[in-house]
């Protein structure tokens, strides 16, 4: 499992983790899937979101990545939308899985993260294992 470097773990203040520690080799790798976000979630879980997919640009931008240790309960709530497989056929359930991130629709779903005078995102320390 491919460990990013310099991605934030978590949101600062909450316990939404945006990576995990180490693989699942007794039941292997989470299958993502395409979460429905409803108008009535709440603040911090929209929050969150937002602050992933800072993360996800800070880290990648438009270039295809793969999943590694990225979480993929955290992936499933932009998946099929802001954030797309890069390859076909893709695998839910790889670390391997290469993915990208669909820019305009993450313009349109998170425009505070793409102004050109967005306010950095506050994350805990990367992690290090």
């Amino acid at each position: 499992m491919l460990k990013h470097r310099g991605f934030p773990g978590r949101m600062t203040g909450t316990d939404f983790q945006f990576t995990i520690r180490r693989a699942n080799h007794k039941d292997g790798p989470t299958k993502i899937i395409r979460r429905e976000r409803f108008k009535d979630r709440k603040a911090l879980d929209r929050a969150a979101d937002t602050a992933f997919m800072a993360a996800l640009w800070a880290s990648f931008g438009e270039n295809v990545f793969e999943r590694g240790n990225l979480d993929a309960g955290r992936l499933s709530w932009l998946f099929g939308r802001e954030v797309v497989p890069a390859e076909d056929p893709f695998d839910p359930c790889s670390y391997e899985a290469l993915l990208r991130i669909d820019l305009k629709r993450a313009q349109a779903g998170f425009p505070e993260v793409f102004v050109a005078d967005a306010a950095p995102f506050d994350f805990d320390d990367e992690e290090d294992d």
